[in-house]
């Protein structure tokens, strides 16, 4: 059993941890709610674009041809050349954030063959892949802890490039989203956009008169400028989202960390003050004793003198 000197140091030791992980919660509870704000200002911009888009295609005239209009269904599915884009954090200390993120990754990595390419963001990811000899295809060498539109605009350029030269036939996106208070971990399509297809399929109801749109230089052109408009909301709301759930996740981990640590205390003043009552007794049973000791000692020299 512990002395009552090393319970005092663990004490120490804990309540010191202690401060760090309330200091790292309330700097998470700053970012969140910096984030938050950031997520509401972006969703306008993103939902715009994608309603500006649908009504572009819902009018496009027959026989019109871009790359953004192809399914690539003409591939077969094991032969498609998928790129995956992962967002995860920096740094651990976030929960199972990190870990969900890369679970659902792998899952589909492994369920594809040789046919995929990873573009990661994020240290932590980062080294998750290069640890198994897992070929990174693009590593976005900035901190996944500052989402910005020019970061955004960077990522979509790159991806964007992949998708014109053909490389790449369909993009995904694995990412963080924030449910109330809760996080899921998510694998969304980002390229084709399936939801053209949807548009282009759907017969308009009868009756219904379809607006008159002049599409100058041409719509193809318009598709050029708008979708990467669209990849660029996504990427960075996909950023954003990113952001406030590892600084949600970080939260709950440092309060609960906090929690644990409140207990582990109270654990250990138990045991210190029951030390010390044991080391109490014990001293005043000493005491207790040798008092004893010294009376008998006393009372034997006195009987040997009168005898």
């Amino acid at each position: 059993m512990a002395n009552i000197k090393e319970i005092r140091d663990r004490i120490e030791s804990v309540g010191d941890t202690m401060k760090i992980t309330n200091a790292m919660y309330l700097i998470s509870s700053t970012k969140l709610r910096k984030a938050r704000k950031m997520l509401t200002d972006t969703e306008p911009f993103f939902f715009s674009t994608k309603a500006m888009i649908e009504r572009v295609v819902s009018h496009l005239p027959e026989g019109t041809k871009n790359i953004f209009l192809e399914t690539r269904k003409d591939i077969p599915e094991r032969e498609r050349k998928r790129g995956y884009i992962i967002f995860t954090d920096d740094k651990g200390l976030a929960g199972a954030y990190n870990h969900n993120v890369l679970k659902i990754a792998e899952e589909h990595i492994h369920s594809d063959g040789d046919h995929w390419k990873l573009f990661v963001i994020g240290e932590l990811g980062r080294y998750h892949f290069t640890s198994r000899n897992m070929a990174i295809e693009e590593s976005f060498m900035f901190t996944s802890q500052n989402p910005t539109l020019h970061r955004a605009r960077k990522i979509a350029a790159e991806i964007l490039e992949y998708y014109y030269d053909r490389k790449i036939d369909e993009f995904y996106v694995v990412y963080t989203t924030m449910r109330g208070a809760t996080c899921e971990a998510r694998f969304e399509k980002l390229l084709p956009l399936d939801f053209i297809e949807e548009i282009r399929q759907e017969a308009p109801p009868p009756g219904i008169m379809l607006e008159e749109f002049l599409m100058e230089p041409s719509p193809s052109a318009i598709l050029d400028n708008i979708v990467p408009n669209y990849v660029t909301g996504f990427i960075y709301g996909a950023l954003v989202e990113a952001f406030c759930s590892v600084q949600n996740s970080r939260m709950q981990a440092m309060d609960n960390a906090n929690k644990n640590a409140e207990k582990m205390i109270a654990e250990l003043k138990k045991s210190y003050n029951r030390q010390r009552q044991a080391q109490i007794t014990q001293e005043i049973t000493e005491v207790v004793s040798g008092a004893k000791a010294l009376k008998r000692s006393k009372e034997a020299k006195l009987k040997k003198t009168r005898g």
